[in-house]
This record gives C-alpha cells, structure tokens and sequence, in this order.
C-alpha cells in the first residue's frame, strides 16, 4: 500500500457530519493509505452513519472526553476494534464545545467557562495521555484543531480563552513528549460553516470578513485544505515539527487592517 500514511493507524475525534474538518482528515488518512477509527459521544447513530460514508467504513468507539472512565478505557477498546496488539501512530483531536454563556464575555459564568475550557482544551491533555500507551514506544502525532487564539475575535468570547488554552496546552505536550517520540502540533483553520459554527453567535458577520481578508482565498464551505494540513502533520515529512501551528486559512491571519 502507498500513500503518505501508509500502514498507519489513526484515532479521529469529532466526526459528525460530512461536513466536518474531522470527516475529511478521516477521509483523505484513508486515501493515504491509513487505517482509521473513530470516536464520538451523544449521537453515535450519526457519527456511524456518516463513517459509513468515508472510503472504507470505519468502526466508531463511543468516548466522552469528559468521563474519565471512558479515557481509562479507551487504549483497550482501540485494542479490540484492531483485534491485535494494538498501536495508534496518530490522533486527531477536532472537539470543542462552549455552552450558550460562554459567548457572553462579561457576563460569562464559571460554570460555562469551565465546560468550555474541559472540552475544548483540557480534552487534548486527557486524549493524549489515554491514547499514549498505544503510540509508545514507537511514537506518533497528535493533532489538534483551533481558531487562531492570538487576537479577540468578536462575539467569540469565552469559546476564543478556550482557544489560547488548548493552544498552550498544546506546547506543554509538545515540551514534555517530545522525549518520548510524541508530536504536538496544530492547525488553525479558518471559519467554515459547520455543525459546530451553528452555535456561535454572530458567526456569519466574523466569517464574511474572510471574503476581503485571505490574500489566497477561502471557502467557507470546504474543509478540504484544513483536513489536508492534518494528513500532513500526522505524517513523517514532519518528524522534527512539534509545538507549532499551521494556519489553514488563506492568509488571513497574517494581514493587518
């Protein structure tokens, strides 16, 4: 088999839709040649159906990143689905979640936030250390999936402090796994209309700006080049990158006004 993730195994979170950056890095892994499984929690007839829908069906495995037994558990289900000994040489982490009041910055209970920060940031800690007994002693790649945290977005609020979390979070696990074979990295993908955009207010006023702002272009409605950024990462042509975010979004995080 060739292809740029040839005899890989690789664990993606956050497929729901076909419209999802996580679906089409599930999709373009197989394309290269990697064997992939995936993760979900809540709508799991969902999630299989639309694993059904990749180039080879992939077998999904219920994980709450939340729950820390479903974590103790994981390493052995991934373990189960490959019916060997089981390796992961990479994961995919695409989870966020901000309840309604982490997008009202002043006003935003500790309660909203700290859900907030738990899903969005602190998962990619705990889904990391759940999967590092099957990345070791070979190592792997993790890579996860932001909305540049470098500036304050409007009506972002709360969703955009989870944001610079995971990315700190991020190169705390870069600094301390490097040692141990595991990269870290991250792609900052622009704004897409997604299950996920649905939730945040005011998304079409920040999302149109990119129209005037990506010196290359972007597409709101295609999560391909994100997705293609992951592959990349999760691949070997970057065996010495860790720590670092790519940005996927046309250039526009690098214009000014």
């Amino acid at each position: 088999m060739s292809g740029l993730l040839a005899g890989k195994r690789i664990l993606v979170t956050g497929v729901l839709t076909e419209g999802s950056i996580a679906f089409h890095a599930a999709r373009i892994a197989q394309l290269e040649g990697a064997e992939v499984v995936l993760t979900g929690f809540g709508r799991l007839s969902l999630i299989e159906r639309t694993a059904g829908l990749l180039p080879k069906p992939a077998p999904v495995i219920e994980l709450d990143v939340t729950d820390q037994a479903h974590l103790d558990g994981l390493a052995e289900r991934v373990r189960e689905t490959f019916g060997d000994a089981g390796r992961l040489d990479g994961v995919v982490h695409s989870i966020a979640y901000g309840p309604p009041g982490a997008f009202h910055f002043l006003d935003g209970a500790w309660e909203d936030v700290s859900t907030a920060v738990h899903v969005s940031a602190y998962s990619l800690k705990s889904l990391t250390t759940a999967c590092l007994p099957l990345m070791e002693p070979r190592g792997g790649s993790v890579v996860g999936v932001t909305f540049d945290a470098t500036v304050a977005w409007p009506k972002y609020d709360w969703m955009g402090v989870a944001k610079a979390a995971l990315e700190s979070t991020s190169r705390y696990l870069a600094r301390d796994l490097g040692a141990r074979g595991v990269r870290c990295n991250l792609v900052a993908a622009g704004p897409l209309r997604s299950m996920a955009a649905k939730s945040i207010p005011g998304f079409s006023e920040l999302a149109d700006d990119w129209h005037t702002r990506a010196p290359a272009g972007w597409n709101l409605n295609d999560p391909e080049p994100a997705a293609r950024g992951i592959v990349a990462l999760l691949s070997d042509f970057f065996p010495r990158t860790t720590g670092e975010i790519v940005h996927v979004d046309g250039g526009a995080h690098m214009m000014g006004a």
